[in-house]
């Protein structure tokens, strides 16, 4: 017996040091995190969730997680896909559970972090909250939050991976809302062609047709497609016609104020090579046919930002031929193939 108990007793030790060595412990571990030179200053509060080597893979993981919908089987990338600067190629209408299609196009995925409100009307106004609106919408994830939580708490990678992640370990809504945002606050695009020419790096310059359309972009657009991220992140109405089977009223819908009335986010132009289609509802497959609406395919549908009213008293962008071609040179240095291919922000 004595020797049976010895036996056992080293056994019991050598489990006991086995599952020790196992069990997870809290990672604090950060991440390198720099701002471009050439952006704004970062509007998200890094402080409050500071990003780790943890909480960043706890974020991707859960980005590509079949289980935050009903069925188990839509992640947030089934939308935002990376080649396509994490936009739903190929499609005007974002794509859901059960076959579902929502009623407006999925925005890209990219320099988030210097962003304060989300959606295409901004519905969402901090990162942490954005994710929540996809979730429990019934034309998207389709999913309860609570549902997502019992889904995660039944998983042992997840088990053990908030508690690398986060100092309470606890596997709840809050703590998977800043992975994922941890996750997105990374995905910064900031190295295309065109960030190396005003950076002065790699000796890259622009050709002529590319700096005639800058010209133009300075001249007839950057006043809402402002600074290095391309967007004064305002909502403006610009003069679509409104499609009568959405009937998608923008910003209106959140606030109910009358001058918001389709009234929708200035895009980001980064990656607008890839990010197609085109508008709130994916209208538009190309970039010739945008600026061919700009031209000349504007109406006045009421409400339109009163900066594209010509000297004529119509809507619009006068653009020659010549500028349409520069200006379609000088968006395509806005691609970012780096970050289009970035093995960080890849499922495998």
């Amino acid at each position: 017996m004595k020797n049976i108990f010895f036996l056992g007793l080293g056994l019991f030790f050598l489990f006991s040091c086995s599952n020790d060595a196992d069990v997870p412990v809290y990672e604090a571990v950060p991440v390198q995190f720099e701002i471009p030179s050439n952006f704004p200053e970062l509007a998200y509060n890094i402080d409050n969730n500071l990003v780790t080597e943890a909480g960043f893979e706890l974020g991707k993981k859960l980005f590509y997680e079949g289980k935050l919908s009903s069925n188990n089987a839509i992640a947030c990338a089934f939308c935002h896909e990376q080649a396509f600067a994490f936009t739903h190629h190929g499609h005007t209408l974002s794509h859901g559970v059960n076959g579902g299609v929502g009623f407006r196009n999925a925005q890209p995925i990219q320099n988030l972090g210097f962003q304060s409100l989300f959606m295409w009307d901004g519905a969402a106004s901090h990162l942490d909250l954005q994710p929540i609106i996809p979730i429990t919408s019934e034309l998207e994830m389709g999913e309860t939050l609570s549902n997502v939580i019992s889904k995660l708490k039944e998983d042992t990678y997840y088990q053990d991976q908030f508690v690398r992640a986060f100092e309470d370990g606890e596997i709840n809504t809050e703590n998977m809302l800043k992975a994922l945002s941890q996750f997105m606050v990374m995905m910064i695009s900031s190295n295309s062609n065109y960030d190396k020419f005003i950076r002065n790096e790699e000796g890259v310059t622009l050709s002529p047709l590319e700096m005639d359309g800058l010209q133009t972009f300075d001249n007839k657009c950057s006043s809402c497609h402002a600074t290095d991220l391309f967007t004064d992140q305002t909502f403006r109405n610009n003069g679509l016609h409104v499609n009568p089977l959405l009937e998608d009223k923008g910003r209106f819908n959140v606030l109910e104020d009358p001058n918001d009335l389709y009234k929708f986010k200035v895009p980001s132009l980064r990656n607008i090579e890839f990010t197609y289609p085109y508008m709130h509802d994916g209208r538009f497959s190309t970039l010739e046919a945008v600026l061919n609406f700009y031209d000349t395919g504007m109406v006045d549908n009421g409400n339109v930002d009163p900066s594209l009213l010509r000297d004529n008293n119509t809507y619009g962008i006068s653009l020659t031929s010549y500028e349409k071609e520069s200006l379609i040179a000088f968006l395509k240095t806005l691609t970012d193939t780096k970050f289009l291919e970035d093995e960080r922000f890849s499922e495998f």
